[in-house]
This record gives C-alpha cells, sequence and structure tokens, in this order.
C-alpha cells in the first residue's frame, strides 16, 4: 500500500523507487502483487506514465487514509512509551490503601493527568500476573517468590480506647492487664487474637478476648468510638480520633510491633512509564526517607 501511494503521488515507478530506495523492478512487483491480491487493476500503464483507474483512484484515497491512521497509531504507542498515561491496576490492603494511600493519590493524578487509576483494596494476597495488577502494597513479612520489593515504612499499630469506656472499665497499664477487657480484635488469620507488644526489649505475643471483631479496621474504630471495647490498629487509622480526644492512646510505653510494608511488582512486568512514576510517588511519599505520614500529607 505504501509502494502504491507512493508510485501515484510521484507520478512513476523510479520516482518511488527512489524515494523507497529499492529497485523499479521492485517497485512494480509491489503493485502487481497487490493488483493480484485485490483481484483488480489500480494502474493502466503505458511506456510513458501511469494513470489510476477508476477503482485504482478510490483505493488510493482509501489507503492514504489508512496509512495515516496507522502513522498516528505508532506515535500514540511511542506517547505512551515516553509520557505516564493509562489505566493502571494497583492492589493494597484496606485499611493502608483507603486511609493513608487516598490521602495523598491527588497528587499523582494532578501529576499525572493521563494516568487513570484502578485501585482494589483487598486484605488477602493478590496473584499480581493471574489477577491482572501491576502493582501491589503489602504489609507484612513477604515470602520467597519472584516478585521485586522495594521497601516502605515499618506499619505501625497502636492500642486505644474511648475516653467513655476507660472511664467505665479503666485504664490499662500494662499488656497483661488487657486480660481483664473486652478487646476487639481485627480477623485474618487464626491469630487474631494474640497482639504483639514489646516488653523489656523483647517482643511477646499477649492473648486477648472481647465480644466483638471484624475483618475492617475502619469497623474496629467505629466500635471504638462507640465505647465498646479497646482496639489495636494502624496508628493513621486512629490519630484524628486521638487528637480530637474521642480516643485515648494506651500503652505507649509498650511498642506494639511494627511490621514491614512493601511495594511489589512481577518480576516480569515490563517498568511502564505510568509504572514507574506510580512507584516513584509512593516511595517519595512512604519510603524509609520519607518523612512519617500525617493526615494533612
Amino acid at each position: 500500500m505504501q509502494i502504491f501511494v507512493r508510485v501515484v503521488e510521484k507520478g512513476g515507478f523510479s520516482a518511488a523507487a527512489e524515494e523507497a530506495r529499492i529497485s523499479p523492478t521492485m517497485v512494480g512487483k509491489h503493485v502487481r502483487q497487490l493488483e493480484e491480491q485485490l483481484g483488480v487493476r489500480l494502474l493502466n500503464r503505458t511506456t510513458r506514465r501511469q494513470s489510476l483507474t477508476e477503482i485504482g483512484q478510490l483505493y488510493f484515497e482509501r489507503c492514504k487514509q489508512a496509512l495515516l491512521e496507522i502513522e498516528a497509531a505508532d506515535a500514540s504507542v511511542k506517547q505512551m512509551q515516553l509520557l505516564p498515561r493509562g489505566v493502571l491496576r494497583v492492589t493494597a490492603p484496606a485499611t493502608f490503601g483507603g486511609q493513608m494511600l487516598t490521602a495523598v493519590i491527588r497528587g499523582y493524578l494532578e501529576r499525572y493527568p493521563d494516568v487513570e487509576l484502578d485501585l482494589s483494596l483487598n486484605d488477602r494476597v493478590v496473584d499480581l500476573v493471574e489477577e491482572g495488577f501491576e502493582v501491589a502494597l503489602r504489609i507484612g513479612p513477604l515470602p520467597d517468590s519472584s516478585l521485586i520489593a522495594r521497601p516502605l515504612q515499618p506499619y505501625r499499630s497502636v492500642v486505644c480506647a474511648s475516653p467513655e469506656y476507660l472511664a467505665r472499665r479503666g485504664t490499662p497499664q500494662t499488656p497483661q492487664q488487657l486480660a481483664a477487657h473486652n478487646c476487639l480484635s481485627f480477623v485474618h488469620g487464626s491469630r487474631y487474637n494474640l497482639w504483639p507488644f514489646s516488653v523489656d526489649g523483647a517482643l511477646q505475643e499477649i492473648e486477648v478476648h472481647g465480644n466483638f471483631r471484624a475483618n475492617s479496621g475502619l469497623a474496629l474504630r467505629t466500635a471504638a468510638l462507640q465505647g465498646i471495647g479497646v482496639i489495636m490498629q494502624p496508628e493513621a487509622l486512629l490519630r484524628d480520633a486521638v487528637a480530637a480526644g474521642r480516643l485515648v492512646h494506651l500503652l505507649a510505653d509498650y511498642a506494639s510491633e511494627h511490621r514491614p510494608m512493601h511495594l511489589v511488582v512481577a518480576s516480569n512486568r515490563k517498568m511502564t512509564p505510568k509504572l514507574k512514576s506510580f512507584i516513584e510517588f509512593v516511595v517519595e511519599h512512604f519510603g524509609r526517607d520519607a518523612p512519617p505520614f500525617t493526615a494533612t500529607n
């Protein structure tokens, strides 16, 4: 098609051959093959010149339009390889993704307006390849895998309860005293009732019990605000309520476990501009060298 259009625009096989840097014989072969494929004659040939047949004129106009579309498609692909654009599928734990990541994501979307972010919040371990996600944020130790991981700030949890609950039930002074309290646990796996603390520099898991548990940090926060019991949840989820006096930070001298957090991608995932830009943005806000996250970030 390209050779045929060149022949028409240049007025002959020789001129088209010179521009295409092939022989006039090869140009003639391309045109003949095109005519054989279509089953029609496109050019009337004489010893001195070539002219378009009626069908050839129509085909020439369509060919020019088709080649322009192909050129535009090629250009758009090249542009996508240079600038972040397109849909980026991300998966993150529900609390971190809903509270911390979403709180800063406006800055990313303003910086890269041609990217559409598709965020899936899920506390289970998602298979990136099978489920079609380009990047994931994960909390907790990473098993050996083929994933490429970028370490982020540790994920810190705190223990809180409402002033109304503490007035009714008293304030625990040590992790062991939680045994006498109604503790509201996050259900994820079989060890939901074991809360980790640093006691005398060593990690201890304290067994707790209560009459309410959930697989949603937001549900537990609401329950604590209602005075139902004591919770251990991410600091980012509770910070505003503590600052407002609606929850009280407990057992501050017994640091709870700081779980590792990573950003992960599949090892065979191509590092597109949109993926690279998102990784850089997350590291900027939550990387080890970034300032601690605050609700106003």
